[in-house]
């Protein structure tokens, strides 16, 4: 295979990065401000901000989920037990000795195992859970009357919390890993100019190489 270094992220991935990033980070402030970790803003400003970005949120996503649809960029957040245990021994272990990553990123490929795997269980566990929670408290009023409404309440507010930390940690760490392996610079820039280097098949490099300049190597 020749390394080529070809556009793998589009501007719209990129926009849908960023932005979901921002709106995310936006949640997670107001959230722990209704919750009084913080009085950066008052009740009423925390509730509009919150429920602001949370609609902006969630119009992004289905954006977002009809693009991976169409242009079946989807394939890249589907996890593969091929090369995961190389992956995961790796990161607990190679990693501190040194080791190269197992992982070849290829132009289909984006994501190692371990990464689709995580995306995949953000979007169909962790982000449906947020939708559902923060929907059926937002519109409490519309259900305030059926038999232990408060009881379920309580039950949505400790799942949309729960939820809300577990993305955090996943925030968290998808910034701790961009400061292990290569430089800083180096993980951030694909997503900032959408250019990366990766490993492409005969035909991937046929393909590629009417539209893309590029140094192979």
């Amino acid at each position: 295979m020749a390394t080529r270094r070809v556009k793998i992220f589009s501007l719209f991935e990129r926009f849908w990065h960023w932005s979901q990033m921002l709106l995310i980070v936006t949640l997670l402030i107001t959230g722990f401000g209704l919750h009084g970790f913080h009085d950066v803003f008052t009740f009423e400003e925390a509730v509009t901000l919150h429920t602001s970005a949370a609609f902006a949120l969630l119009l992004l996503w289905i954006f977002s989920i009809f693009w991976l649809f169409t242009t079946r960029t989807w394939r890249h957040f589907i996890p593969s037990a091929s090369g995961m245990w190389g992956v995961l021994r790796f990161y607990s272990y190679g990693i501190f000795k040194g080791e190269r990553h197992p992982y070849r990123k290829a132009y289909w490929r984006k994501h190692n195992p371990l990464q689709a795997l995580a995306y995949l269980m953000l979007k169909i566990v962790l982000f449906p859970a947020i939708w559902i929670t923060g929907l059926a408290y937002l519109f409490y009023f519309a259900w305030r009357d059926v038999p232990h409404a408060t009881q379920w309440l309580n039950g949505v507010a400790v799942v949309h919390t729960a939820a809300a930390f577990m993305i955090l940690a996943f925030v968290l760490i998808h910034v701790y890993m961009l400061t292990i392996g290569h430089s800083f610079r180096e993980h951030l820039m694909p997503m900032i100019n959408g250019f990366d280097e990766v490993d492409l098949t005969p035909e991937e490099e046929a393909y590629l190489s009417k539209d893309q300049p590029g140094d192979i190597r």
